[in-house]
C-alpha cells in the first residue's frame, strides 16, 4: 500500500511532545507510525481491527 499522500495525524492530547504515534486513514484501513521514526514504515489495519483495538484502549474499557 503507498502510504506517501496520506494524511497523518496525532492526538491533541499529544501536545508538542514526539513520543506519540500518527494515523492516518487510507481506503478500508488505518495506517499507524512511530512519530520518532516515520521512516521505519507503518502498521496497516482493516478498519475493523482499529475499531477493536480503539474500543479494547478506550478509557470505560480500563
Amino acid at each position: 500500500m503507498n502510504l506517501e499522500t496520506a494524511r497523518w495525524r496525532k492526538s491533541s492530547y499529544s501536545g508538542s511532545e514526539s513520543a506519540c504515534v500518527e494515523v492516518a486513514l487510507v481506503p478500508g484501513a488505518v495506517a499507524i507510525r512511530d512519530t520518532k521514526n516515520r521512516d521505519a514504515g507503518a502498521l496497516v489495519l482493516a478498519t475493523s481491527a482499529w475499531r477493536a483495538l480503539t474500543g479494547y484502549t478506550s478509557p470505560a474499557s480500563l
